[in-house]
């Protein structure tokens, strides 16, 4: 019952106030990584003891962790003592942060078992929501029994209670092109002399709609009704041509430059495509792969800019399986590599592929045996490369797994070994084939994956090896690319794996929706669009939702993905769980990315001297695509939980 007094302020706090426990209010909204919060006791039922100090009251937690409290404006101050519990022997690390209004307000260092408790008391006037946030210190939640002892709100007559998170809602941001026409993708192509050319102008607008290209080289044609520019350049000259690409219908006309450079180099924007591994698996056959091309041009994801539909795993013969349809002779009585029977002809099946505008990729192993078991490369590299060739393929997805059992050993030379000569190998061909290095990132891939032919190269192991650890593997791996930005660049870039959204496998023989949360999945297309990351959808293509749809087309967050300059991102700022990343466009501009990859809202800013501007700047706002205004000497922003901004912070005068 409150005492009824005349009030007397001493210092901050009023006496006429409530001292109310935190373990007196509702918890059971609580959320928490492990257990569920323990009133006056440890989160497993023990006394509360933090650094040998033993207390009476207090709440018993798991990181990682969140309180959220209402306080209406209320609140004057909140007191505790935090730590973790004497009962980890030792073991256990967090940090504890509180979040007043989006703003935080108190952090402690990396508190590990056997600290002495540290004291918090915060001012909270005014403050209309608090939140009690624990992590996880970065290194998992082991042992992470987080102690809030003694802790107690000071408060005035309103009421406080603890509330659930807000629910994310899957809005869409990007706007819907409009019926004009509109010319998206890269600026720039590049292919090698006497190579064939295979390129389809995306653009978005109301059809029908003519295509044009002024300054074309004799060599190539475009067909004006679906912009798709083929031809080959016979010339060993390394060249560079500067046409215009021009769209035009009833609505309107638009034009662009762009570069076709003649030369050494191919894949001078990350490729964009999709893969069929994460969602077909096993299961994959010619007619998935002809609706996946399909798909890419009927959703409109062509228009954006991607061209590669690729294969994976299991088209080959298996000497044994479940499947009764992938099992057969691994070869002919040449040595050439057999599809199973779901692939009775591959050579059409590319042409199909072709005939969209789009390019083919495939998969195999340097090892005798694919991942999956089916028929590798292993002794028949050449024959395989001329195969791939001759059927029409334009991509490898060369993929480590069996060569394990060939390698002498871990060195640099056994892991170049395989890839250097595959690499040697493809550039004897008669058509540009990408290379594609899938090895995990062993023996620090980035830093020779350009010198043996590599075109991309996986940093990482698999984003989806569990369905349930997506959202986990998707912050470990995408913000593990830091430091390696020294690496990526025009025709060689680093790959953190496939983009994982919309329908994907659930390793249980069917599909499910991904089970990252709408901000993460703006949090993921955006940091794999900082890092110059190929961008392989590996989601059901047939059932994209207008949701998914907006992640992966709009314009502006691509471009950032294909400026020509192609720089990858680097970290600019580390503030617990606040994170900013930047890269220079080839404008000068930046485009920067705000995250927060902590569990409640809170700013994030910006700097601008930590992405080596000043002044007044113009900052657009990517996802919306729409300027949000000219700030001075930096930029912040209120970001959810697990979410992100995506601006391009452009020259005053621009």
């Amino acid at each position: 019952m409150r005492a009824i007094i005349i009030p007397l302020i001493i210092g901050t706090v009023c006496l006429g106030a409530d001292f109310v426990k935190l373990e007196r209010l509702n918890l059971n909204k609580a959320r928490q990584g492990w257990g569920a919060p323990q009133l006056g006791r440890s989160v497993i039922g023990r006394p509360l003891r933090v650094g040998g100090e033993e207390f009476k009251s207090g709440v018993g937690t798991h990181a990682s962790g969140v309180i959220l409290v209402e306080l209406n404006g209320e609140c004057e101050r909140f007191r505790a003592k935090v730590g973790v519990d004497d009962e980890t022997d030792g073991k256990g690390s967090v940090r504890f942060k509180l979040v007043a209004d989006g703003r935080r307000v108190f952090q402690t260092d990396v508190v590990c078992g056997g600290d002495k408790p540290v004291t918090v008391d915060v001012d909270l006037q005014g403050v209309e929501r608090l939140a009690l946030v624990v992590s996880d210190a970065g290194d998992g939640m082991a042992y992470d029994h987080a102690d809030w002892c003694e802790a107690e709100f000071i408060t005035g007559p309103g009421l406080i209670e603890v509330r659930d998170l807000p629910r994310e809602e899957r809005e869409i941001l990007t706007p819907s092109p409009p019926g004009e026409p509109r010319i998206n993708g890269p600026r720039l192509y590049g292919v090698r002399p006497g190579s064939p050319l295979l390129f389809k102008i995306p653009a978005t607008g109301e059809r029908p709609m003519e295509f044009a290209v002024r300054g074309l080289p004799e060599d190539l044609v475009v067909d004006t009704d679906t912009g798709i520019i083929t031809g080959c350049i016979e010339s060993d000259e390394h060249k560079t041509y500067k046409v215009e690409l021009i769209a035009e219908n009833r609505l309107g006309r638009d034009s662009r430059e762009f570069s076709i450079v003649v030369g050494d180099r191919i894949a001078l924007t990350p490729p964009m495509g999709w893969n069929s591994w994460y969602v077909h698996e096993h299961r994959v056959t010619d007619e998935v792969m002809r609706a996946a091309a399909d798909a890419m041009v009927n959703s409109g994801l062509a228009d954006h800019g991607f061209q590669y539909v690729s294969i994976d795993d299991c088209w080959m013969n298996a000497e044994a399986h479940s499947d009764p349809s992938r099992v057969g002779p691994l070869r002919d009585e040449n040595g050439d590599i057999l599809p199973n029977s779901n692939f009775p002809d591959m050579k059409a099946m590319t042409e199909y592929i072709h005939s969209k505008g789009l390019k083919a990729g495939i998969y195999t192993s340097p090892g005798s045996r694919t991942c999956a078991g089916f028929c590798g490369s292993y002794g028949h590299e050449a024959q395989d490369a001329k195969r791939f060739a001759d059927w029409g393929f334009d991509l490898l997805k060369y993929d480590w797994c069996s060569y394990t059992r060939i390698a002498k050993d871990n060195s640099r030379e056994e892991l170049k070994k395989p890839y250097a000569l595959m690499g040697r190998i493809l550039r004897k061909q008669d058509r540009d084939i990408l290379l594609n290095i899938c090895q995990y990132g062993m023996g620090k891939v980035w830093e020779w994956g350009a010198e043996v032919g590599g075109n991309s190269w996986r940093t990482t192991g698999d984003l989806g090896w569990s369905f349930e650890d997506i959202p986990q593997a998707m912050f470990r791996i995408g913000f593990g690319q830091n430091g390696l930005e020294k690496w990526a660049g025009p025709g060689h870039w680093n790959d953190p794996d496939y983009l994982l959204l919309g329908y994907i496998s659930n390793w249980r023989g069917g599909t499910a929706m991904t089970p990252l949360s709408p901000n993460e999945q703006y949090t993921h297309v955006t940091l794999w669009c900082l890092l110059s990351a190929p961008l392989f959808l590996s989601g059901d293509i047939t059932r994209l939702d207008p949701f998914t749809l907006g992640l992966l087309t709009n314009d502006e967050v691509l471009a950032v993905n294909q400026d020509p300059l192609g720089r990858q991102a680097r970290r600019v700022s580390k503030d617990g769980d606040l994170e900013v990343w930047a890269k220079e466009m080839e404008d000068g501009s930046r485009a920067v990315g705000l995250f927060n990859r902590g569990p409640v809202a809170e700013y994030v800013t910006v700097h601008w001297p930590d992405i080596g501007i000043n002044g007044v700047r113009r900052v657009r706002d990517l996802w919306r695509c729409e300027d949000i205004g000219e700030f001075e000497g930096k930029f912040e922003a209120v970001l959810p939980r697990h979410g992100t901004k995506l601006i391009r912070v452009f020259d005053e005068k621009k």
